[in-house]
């Protein structure tokens, strides 16, 4: 154990988990950082599946999500980070040291900082996967700018559709919201604000079977059918956005950290967890904002954590 202890862990490698690996590292922890998958979630976080990014402060010509990534490994890696592109598959956090399992070895460490992310639930089309990121979308704010004066679908009839719906309007000349069900699950006051909004249309009861067109690269049409008369059509549009939710990647946290109701890890005091030198950044923590720049803040903030933490042990 004793080669294989560390002062910090990091699981993950979206923009929580490198921002705290920056810091950790400057901080001379020499964290040990996992890139790899835990399950549901994607190695360098879901800016990996963003075309643009323009709202990361800093870039004012905007990146691509995959490049942003790779300046945040590669800014890590300058200040010692050790980065394992392997899939962690268990750990054990009972006791101290924490113990991290991967690729049938375990490692150990003092402290452990959680930034598994969370993953946006999608329809599972292949048409779908392909075109992530060439008008389908999963996140209004991030890629409403783009689409000035088009047409564009929600996915989905909760509050997070509507919200959606109604910020996209600041945008798009034209929202529909199709949903499953004959009335919206939102509650009653977004309700209203949707059907009073005369941008917004609905398609009800039915469902997205698959999106045009893969071949051009681009969101040109949706095949929808109305799930009460097996009717199809299709719709005309420029983008897809999908408010299904997101699903936290905490499962292999499960019986072992405090999740609140939805999966998501519960923190306390900035990234605190119930168990003492484990902390949570990022999406795995936070239902509410879901940004870039908010997951490296609190990046930033676990490593400061973590390394009070280390040095009031001693």
């Amino acid at each position: 154990m004793a080669n294989n202890l560390k002062e910090l862990i990091i699981i993950g490698s979206g923009p929580a988990g490198f921002t705290a690996a920056i810091y950790a590292s400057r901080a001379n922890l020499r964290p040990l950082l996992f890139e790899g998958l835990v399950k549901g979630g994607q190695p360098g976080g879901q800016l990996m599946l963003t075309t643009d990014v323009e709202n990361y402060p800093g870039f004012p010509k905007g990146i691509p999500g995959p490049e942003m990534m790779k300046l945040f490994r590669e800014q890590a890696a300058r200040f010692g980070t050790e980065l394992l592109a392997k899939d962690v598959t268990g750990v054990d956090l009972s006791k101290k040291p924490f113990k991290v399992a991967s690729d049938g070895k375990d490692y150990f460490a003092k402290t452990v900082i959680i930034a598994t992310g969370a993953s946006a639930n999608w329809l599972g089309l292949p048409s779908e996967k392909a075109l992530q990121g060439y008008g389908i979308s999963a996140c209004a704010t991030c890629d409403g700018f783009f689409f000035k004066g088009k047409e564009v679908l929600v996915v989905g009839g909760g509050d997070s559709a509507v919200e959606e719906a109604a910020f996209l309007t600041k945008f798009a000349a034209k929202v529909t919201i199709v949903h499953r069900r004959e009335a919206l699950r939102a509650s009653k006051i977004m309700q209203d604000r949707a059907k009073s909004n005369p941008k917004i249309d609905f398609i009800w009861d039915s469902a997205i079977e698959d999106i045009k067109d893969p071949a051009q690269k681009k969101v040109t049409a949706a095949v929808i059918k109305n799930l009460k008369t097996g009717q199809r059509s299709e719709k005309k549009c420029d983008g897809i956005f999908m408010a299904l939710g997101h699903t936290p990647n905490s499962e292999l946290f499960k019986g072992q950290i405090d999740l609140d109701a939805k999966g998501y890890i519960k923190v306390h005091d900035g990234t605190l967890t119930n168990i003492p030198g484990v902390f949570a950044c990022g999406d795995v923590q936070d239902f509410k904002y879901r940004q870039a720049v908010t997951a490296a803040g609190t990046g930033c903030m676990a490593a400061l954590d973590a390394e009070r933490f280390i040095e009031n042990a001693h």
